[in-house]
């Protein structure tokens, strides 16, 4: 018999998902849901799809989840290797290009969609970067959103988003894409994973 763990570290359990990043005023809003399916199976409801990669940075997968998991953590590896080198929290763009090099280098190999978001200690800047499988990499100003929901999660960040918001009217309306994101995609689904990162860290919002 094929347990879930054992589905997960294969890289056979793929997550269809719901991810969002999103800017407010002086924080960034990270979102998703906690679903993760196998074909037709919903193979847990408690699957992490928020990480916290450095005390300013953080990441949302979808995809496989085996080959996010292993990103993730080469991602955090390097982060805390650059600390100690220079003395120096590793900046947000630094982050982000070592995961597009391990995705880049990967060619697809790695089933891994990833949003990467934060306040950049280098640049003084609150940014929000998105990575593909085959590692390309942008960054968008407002908001951005991955996965098998997203298209409903967008629809309601384009209605609802505007220059400004409070970090209150940020989770409130990261809430409510991933609510209506749950509520059309069926590999979306069960709690909301929710975190806001500014200046002063990152903090999980319960």
């Amino acid at each position: 018999m094929i347990s879930i763990d054992d589905l997960m570290k294969s890289g056979q359990l793929a997550t269809g998902t719901t991810t969002l990043a999103l800017k407010t005023a002086d924080a960034i809003v990270m979102a998703t849901e906690s679903q993760a399916t196998a074909g037709y199976l919903v193979a847990t409801k408690n699957a992490q799809k928020l990480f916290q990669i450095s005390d300013h940075a953080a990441a949302t997968i979808s995809g496989g989840v085996a080959d996010c998991q292993y990103v993730v953590d080469q991602a955090r590896a390097n982060a805390r290797l650059k600390t100690i080198e220079t003395g120096k929290e590793a900046p947000l763009k630094y982050i982000v290009n070592i995961i597009r090099n391990l995705l880049f280098q990967g060619r697809s190999y790695f089933l891994s969609m990833m949003l990467v978001a934060g306040y950049d200690v280098q640049e003084n800047a609150l940014k929000i970067f998105g990575v593909d499988l085959i590692g390309s990499l942008f960054e968008e100003e407002d908001f951005l959103s991955f996965g098998s929901g997203s298209t409903y999660a967008l629809g309601v960040l384009e209605a609802g988003f505007k220059k400004g918001l409070s970090q209150k009217e940020g989770i409130d309306l990261a809430r409510r894409a991933v609510t209506a994101a749950k509520a059309r995609d069926i590999a979306s689904g069960s709690k909301i994973q929710l975190a806001v990162i500014t200046k002063d860290g990152f903090k999980q919002i319960e």
